[in-house]
């Protein structure tokens, strides 16, 4: 499965993504995982490497996006399993108003050249939702701000409308949890799924590659 996964900080993009890849290796299928298009990197990067990034100008932060999205487009041609979090639609997003305000860039032209077989998920949740998880259970370097929750989360759903991806739908995030949200997404994605990807529907857990029941 090619999956993008999208949406405003604290909907639950890397939850999804991290329980996918946790639920298909214990099915015996691995997925490429890329989750660090978010300047700074909080997880990836130690804390010098972050103060690195977030002190870059912002043309430069803007050419470095741009390579990085387009080399995992190439990815998601060399891989038949592959979850990315927020990728170009969380750019468009994000980019003109944190990372390089001024610069207007399209993503758009990149989406021509993904798979035909890509799949797009937006996650959202109620405002008050994600005000209450930035308390809760904060990030390291969290990078909405709580007033501008409600023009990220419409900004996020502008952008998933717009997108050429035909493969795409939407969970709301703001009661579910994290298994709730796995199980909503594994049966909210069946009707986009190929061939390949509905047979690793039928694995079990511990079933080694290839073999099906």
């Amino acid at each position: 499965m090619r999956l993008i996964a999208v949406g405003c900080e604290y909907a639950g993009v890397t939850t999804l993504i991290d329980g996918l890849y946790a639920w298909g290796n214990e099915r015996g299928v691995h997925h490429h995982l890329d989750d660090h298009f978010t300047i700074p990197d909080a997880y990836h990067l130690d804390d010098a490497e972050q103060q690195g990034f977030i002190d870059m100008l912002p043309a430069i932060k803007e050419r470095f996006q741009r390579f990085q999205i387009v080399y995992h487009v190439r990815l998601m041609h060399k891989f038949d399993h592959i979850l990315l979090g927020g990728f170009h639609i969380e750019e468009v997003v994000y980019g003109p108003r944190y990372y390089y305000p001024g610069i207007n860039i399209a993503v758009r032209e990149y989406e021509p050249d993904m798979p035909g077989d890509a799949i797009l998920v937006h996650l959202h949740a109620r405002p008050e939702v994600i005000r209450r998880r930035m308390v809760s259970a904060p990030h390291p370097r969290q990078l909405v701000p709580a007033e501008d929750v409600e023009r990220i989360l419409e900004r996020f759903e502008e952008e998933v409308a717009q997108s050429w991806i035909h493969r795409k739908f939407a969970i709301d995030t703001s009661d579910l949890t994290p298994g709730e949200l796995l199980e909503t997404f594994l049966e909210r994605s069946v009707p986009y799924l190929n061939t390949r990807d509905a047979l690793t529907r039928l694995r079990r857990p511990g079933m080694p590659d290839g073999e099906y029941r």
